[in-house]
């Protein structure tokens, strides 16, 4: 599967934001968008996803994508594991516990979300999102708060999960570095 926008035209009232624009990201390939604040790109992770319609233009993406949004989008009155499960099926909950224990997370998986760090709140929007196990992976800046040594962790899962089965990758950060843990392609909005 492969994600593509052709000719994309998409304005907020007279505010135009993009204009005829075109993004392919094939498989296993992922991609970084960067750009100043305000260019874009995140309303173009909205297109793929469907939470945006553009005035003109094509979006061919998957039906289900897993998604790390720029704010953490856990329920603070549920514990960190019921965060994770959240959106699974049962099916999917031995992937979800793995996963929280290689982003180091074990110990607090019993502590609700408003008991957790920034950073542990981060890596448990990415343990749920990749337990989701979306056809494609979007994240927008998805390493802010984290460590450097749980960084390089959660993009080595990213890479096993996602790029190297196949399945394209949006990145949208500000840090060169993000990029480079995923060996994306920049592309400057």
């Amino acid at each position: 599967m492969r994600i593509e926008l052709k000719n994309i035209v998409f304005s907020y009232e007279d505010n135009k934001i993009l204009d005829n624009f075109n993004l392919e990201i094939n498989e296993g390939e992922c991609i970084c968008l960067s750009g100043r604040s305000g260019c874009g790109k995140t309303t173009i992770a909205r297109l793929i996803l469907g939470l945006e319609n553009s005035q003109s233009g094509t979006v061919i993406a998957p039906k289900h994508i897993s998604c790390i949004f720029q704010e953490d989008r856990l329920l603070n009155h549920l514990t960190l594991k019921k965060n994770v499960y959240l959106p699974l099926s049962k099916e999917q909950y031995d992937l979800a516990d793995c996963l929280i224990d290689e982003l180091g997370l074990s110990k607090a998986k019993k502590s609700k979300a408003w008991q957790l760090s920034g950073g542990m709140k981060r890596r448990t929007s990415i343990a749920m999102a990749i337990a989701f196990a979306g056809e494609a992976l979007i994240l927008d800046e998805p390493f802010n708060g984290i460590d450097d040594a749980n960084k390089q962790i959660a993009a080595n899962i990213i890479k096993r999960e996602f790029l190297d089965k196949g399945k394209p990758v949006l990145l949208i950060s500000h840090i060169s570095e993000d990029a480079q843990l995923l060996n994306a392609k920049n592309i400057l909005i």
